[in-house]
């Protein structure tokens, strides 16, 4: 056997790749994912010699640093005191005789899953025209007395999105105080412009969210990302939602999928409090700063009930919350009982969610799920057909929208549970990227966010079963092929 192994190195290598992807097969073993990803994972590493492996070392671990699970652990303990405190003030005192039953037991679940209970109290617009929320966040800006926090994926020049940032350099130099956070590599053009040193010679401080490098690469995985999409005025006013700080004219024209359609909410009360302390917990974990002392240096001591809203804030990211938001999600879809909207510009659910779904479905509850026409990635785009033949015999509804990439985040359940915020129906926002999601209860927001819906079901065309079946077999191949690593996607 040696001496076969001198006389052709070439089994060396075979050799040594049975042993790497055996070893590797046992550490996917004892870490316990969902059986769709460890056996995408293992099937990855023996179908690739080698740069599987590496593959897998690079990514196929959700690792954070040691640093930042410390601050992350912190930061829960802060978030336990505030939330007490709002607890006492009678914050979470929601009167849940006028929402369903399921709706209760939700909160419970937020509760136990992220800490955050529902918190009553508070308005919201709906905004869906990007150029209006442009023009809106650059108002709350320039009327901004004492804080500015703003959190983003993407930041891009063009546009309106520069009427954002002069709104903010005139804020710093008027002598608020501005944090800003943008995701190190959604937002890696942009760092590397002239903008960032614009809005810290005006006094803004700006940080990157989840840094990356070689150094980091030994410690933590490199695509966790921070997701989020966060404004807080003064502590008085907030804005989440799906969109990024970019004026859709000018970002990613050559994909060629026409321009981002998105919506985001403007809120003032009570939600704006735990919204403020997400943002803050992602700063202190870039910085080091404590959550009192921001809000104290910001003018955030206590928030006060405007409205009569009743709104949750679940967020989401590795050593945050395991599958809270995934249960959530879960919640929202089993609470209909008779209509059911779901907007996602990526989906690649988990076998849950996919089952959820169809028996929703299958229950009798009239089902549309609006995806847009073209996406901005293949490899998700295939992987999300893949799913589509399961939906429709049960007779789900697949909108597929031609308005422009779809970019809405958003559930509806009866008109009166709704989801709304960052994460998208896939695996990476449920498993790895840093979300935030409102959960709220009431047919006001549900009115209004069901209007929204209608508007780009108007503005789509149902996917037709028969025709469906008619795809080519090479089609059905990428398909299937994609679903098989979509676990890992």
């Amino acid at each position: 056997m040696v001496e076969r192994l001198i006389e052709h190195p070439a089994t060396w290598f075979e050799v040594l790749h049975i042993v790497i992807t055996i070893v590797i097969a046992v550490r996917v073993i004892m870490r316990r994912p969902g059986p769709g990803v460890a056996l995408a994972w293992v099937a990855v590493v023996a179908i690739l010699p080698y740069i599987g492996a590496l593959f897998y070392l690079l990514f196929g671990e959700v690792r954070i640093s040691k640093r930042r699970a410390q601050r992350i652990a912190e930061r829960k303990g802060h978030y336990e005191e505030l939330v007490e405190w709002g607890i006492a003030e009678g914050l979470a005192n929601v009167d849940w005789s006028k929402h369903p039953p399921q709706a209760a037991g939700m909160d419970r679940l937020g509760r136990a899953a992220v800490g955050f209970p529902t918190v009553t109290g508070s308005t919201d617009e709906l905004f869906s025209d990007t150029g209006e929320v442009l023009d809106a966040i650059a108002r709350d800006v320039d009327a901004a007395e004492r804080s500015v926090l703003m959190e983003f994926y993407i930041w891009n020049e063009g546009g309106k999105a520069d009427d954002v940032l002069e709104a903010l350099i005139r804020a710093a130099k008027r002598g608020v105080k501005c944090r800003v956070l943008v995701d190190a590599v959604g937002g890696r053009p942009w760092w590397k412009g002239k903008q960032p040193k614009r809005l810290r010679e005006a006094g803004v401080q700006l940080r990157a969210a989840l840094p990356v490098g070689l150094y980091r690469l030994l410690f933590a995985r490199t695509d966790l990302r921070m997701h989020r999409k966060i404004v807080v005025i003064d502590g008085k006013v907030a804005w989440t939602g799906s969109m990024n700080l970019v004026d859709p004219r000018f970002f990613k024209q050559e994909a060629n999928v026409g321009e981002w359609v998105d919506a985001m909410a403007r809120m003032e009360g009570t939600v704006v409090g735990p919204l403020s302390l997400v943002m803050l917990g992602d700063w202190m974990n870039e910085c080091g700063e404590t959550i009192h002392e921001a809000l104290q240096d910001l003018g955030h001591e206590n928030v006060r009930p405007k409205g009569t809203g009743d709104m949750q804030v679940v967020p989401s990211g590795v050593g945050e919350t395991n599958d809270g938001l995934l249960q959530m999600l879960l919640a929202t879809i089993n609470s209909a009982e008779e209509e059911l909207i779901l907007t996602t510009p990526y989906f690649v659910p988990d076998d849950s969610m996919l089952r959820a779904l169809r028996g929703a479905a299958g229950r009798g509850v009239k089902v549309d799920l609006i995806v847009p026409e073209k996406v901005d990635s293949v490899l998700t785009r295939y992987a999300s057909r893949s799913y589509y033949d399961e939906l429709m015999e049960t007779g789900v509804r697949i909108q597929q929208y031609r308005g422009g990439l779809l970019h809405t985040k958003s559930i509806t359940a009866d008109r009166r549970i709704s989801m709304f915020g960052t994460v998208n129906l896939d695996m990476r926002s449920l498993w790895i990227n840093y979300e935030v999601a409102l959960f709220v209860y009431g047919t006001e927001f549900g009115e209004h966010l069901h209007a929204l819906q209608a508007s780009y079901i108007e503005d789509s065309v149902v996917l037709d079963p028969d025709e469906w079946e008619k795809r080519s077999r090479r089609e059905r191949l990428m398909e299937n092929t994609f679903r098989l690593v979509s676990p890992i996607l």
